[in-house]
């Protein structure tokens, strides 16, 4: 468990943090920088609960098991997976993580009408923030892609950020369908 008695450390203040390991990073370092990303998609998720209408509990539940999820995220890539021996077992992102998510997406999904032009950001203030939560995502997902170029990152977390973004995308059409709708992009319309 994590006990944070004091806030400030001052050993950030060269421009380096440390990882799960121990290792100091650059705070430009492109896994501060995913991690740092999921942590913004995070933040977001928190402001589009707060706009939820009354009785969506079982969206707000949802949305509150992803931000756990998102901190277990945050978590695994802290931590590279090196194959050395940190003395502890840290935590990953595992499939089943991504398996709940694949059945909230159907589940949310199901009651949505089949799309007939592409979507704008808005409508509602919860879906509007669950679309910038989904483009919030699909940069951390970009990051997290251009990491493992570099260094281990775990196919379940790879997973588990593309599916985050088609959950936030679904989620906030059904938003959107409890009020006025989708708000649908009209091609050309202002020429």
């Amino acid at each position: 468990m994590v006990v944070l008695n004091k806030i400030y450390t001052r050993t950030g203040d060269q421009g380096t943090t440390a990882l799960g390991s121990g290792e100091r990073r650059l705070k430009s370092d492109l896994r501060i920088d995913a991690y740092g990303t999921v942590d913004e998609t995070n933040s977001i998720v928190g402001m589009a609960r707060l706009h939820l209408i009354e009785g969506d509990k079982l969206l707000d539940d949802v949305l509150s098991r992803i931000q756990n999820d998102l901190f277990d995220l945050g978590a695994d890539l802290a931590t590279p997976d090196t194959g050395e021996d940190l003395g502890y077992e840290p935590l990953r992102i595992i499939d089943a993580q991504v398996s709940a998510l694949e059945k909230e997406i159907d589940r949310v999904n199901a009651d949505l009408d089949p799309l007939r032009s592409f979507v704008l950001p808005g409508g509602t203030a919860a879906s509007a923030h669950l679309h910038l939560a989904r483009t919030v995502s699909r940069r951390a997902e970009r990051l997290m892609v251009a990491l493992q170029q570099e260094e281990p990152v775990s196919e379940a977390s790879i997973k588990y950020i593309n599916r985050l973004s088609d959950f936030f995308f679904v989620a906030a059409r059904a938003c959107n369908k409890r009020a006025q709708g989708d708000v649908l992009w009209v091609p050309g319309k202002n020429r």
